[in-house]
């Protein structure tokens, strides 16, 4: 408190993740802070099992049990100050159980933590380093939307400057995160209009979430501020691509010695790398469901698209689902193009990290890189092709299931699946014009 209140800070905004990834957050001031570390700050537990308009799940210890509290306590290690809010300090939120003393299975930040402790019992720490794109967006009232693209114009794939950003938001942005402490590496004009792409560096994996979760929390408030909108949907128009979340993955033993690079074996790779790839692969139809976790997600792949659509990996090849990048040594990682950044990055990790460990754990062996196109049916299955085969996917792997526990993946999979349902039930405008003149 004292250091705080040195830096002038007489707010504390505590947030913690929710299922989709969205924070969830209160603003106390300076004083109470001894009472919300100690006590928690209380909240609903039915949040967990909120959607994005504020329908309900009925999932087990929610709607069913009256609503219990749940306790959010501030991480005082996380503590940041806010840059654009002045005498505002941000952090991150642990949120427990006020019956047990424990966590609740639906938080994503302790299903990550649980995953994370698996690979630690073998001296093993995962480095991830994501990659987020997101579509800038203003408002239109003549749009159907209500939005239209902050400059669209077509061709400014992997530009900075005024031609592609006249208004310099990418500028303000990158400062602005460099400034709250996210460890920003730069960014630049991506392939669709008002497309950007901001990179994070590498870190530990649960570091590299929480930088992500706040990265995404913090750009939407940024834009919010310009009058803007943010999205990180994974396909917001018929006309355009879509915006991924790519993860670079490597791990390290207990001398900080990345344990993938094995310059005297094929291609560069160690046996345990092989292994962590086979994992990835053998879990990608499971894992779809939470590296793709929208109806809309679905809609951005396909073999038109740079987005992957085939289980497979390529050496330095971008149409593969999981890339090689060519460095080797301290850099040598996999490079999973699988997720959208709609995903939520706890969720996410978590999930490719328990593959990572289910493949080293099994010894499993990956195939023969794809080449080329990376389009070949014949030696790649393909990934699911909805939200509906993702999570029946995730619901058949019981490996995957196991590790990331049942409690989770029932609460996961309900939420999802009433998600999906109200999606089924809602008439669309495609629908409308197919159909409205039919005799």
């Amino acid at each position: 408190m004292e250091a705080l209140d040195a830096k002038g800070i007489d707010v504390l905004r505590v947030a913690y993740p929710d299922l989709m990834g969205s924070d969830r957050s209160r603003d106390i001031l300076l004083h109470h802070l001894p009472h919300a570390a100690g006590h928690g700050l209380a909240f609903s537990r039915a949040v967990y099992h909120t959607g994005a308009l504020g329908d309900h799940s009925d999932i087990a210890g929610g709607l069913d049990a009256g609503m219990p509290d749940i306790l959010a306590r501030p991480d005082l290690d996380t503590v940041i100050p806010l840059p654009w809010e002045p005498n505002v300090a941000w952090c991150i939120g642990d949120v427990i159980d006020p019956a047990t003393g424990q966590s609740v299975p639906e938080s994503p930040r302790d299903l990550l933590r649980r995953v994370l402790a698996r690979l630690n019992r073998e001296g093993l720490t995962a480095i991830v380093g994501p990659e987020l794109e997101y579509v800038l967006l203003e408002p239109d009232t003549d749009a159907p939307t209500a939005w239209r693209r902050y400059a669209p114009e077509p061709g400014n794939v992997y530009t900075t400057g005024r031609k592609s950003d006249p208004d310099g938001h990418l500028l303000r942005t990158v400062r602005a995160l460099h400034a709250l402490g996210l460890d920003v590496s730069g960014g630049n004009r991506e392939f669709d209009g008002g497309q950007f792409e901001i990179n994070l560096n590498h870190s530990e994996a649960l570091n590299a979430a929480d930088r992500a979760f706040r990265f995404k929390a913090a750009v939407k408030e940024l834009a919010r501020a310009e009058g803007r909108l943010a999205t990180f949907m994974a396909k917001p128009f018929n006309d355009g691509g879509g915006s991924g979340f790519h993860l670079h993955v490597s791990v390290v033993d207990g001398d900080g010695t990345n344990v993938f690079d094995a310059p005297n074996e094929a291609h560069g790779l160690s046996a345990m790398a092989r292994h962590a790839l086979a994992g990835v692969l053998a879990h990608a139809p499971a894992l779809s469901a939470l590296l793709n976790p929208t109806v809309n997600s679905y809609k951005r792949f396909g073999p038109d698209t740079t987005a992957p659509w085939l289980i497979n990996w390529g050496l330095d090849n971008r149409n593969a689902m999981v890339r090689i990048p060519p460095e080797r040594g301290a850099a040598s990682r996999l490079e999973v193009r699988l997720g959208d950044a709609t995903a939520n990055p706890y969720l996410a990790i978590a999930g490719l990290l328990a593959a990572v460990h289910l493949g080293i754990t099994a010894a499993a062996e990956p195939p023969a890189p794809a080449t080329g196109h990376a389009a070949d049916t014949n030696t790649a299955a393909k990934l699911p092709a909805d939200l509906g085969q993702a999570l029946d996917a995730l619901q058949a792997d019981d490996q995957l299931t196991d590790a990331l526990g049942k409690s989770f993946v029932d609460a996961f999979l309900t939420f999802k699946r009433d998600e999906l349902a109200r999606f089924h039930k809602y008439v669309t405008d495609w629908e409308f014009r197919e159909y409205a003149q039919i005799n």
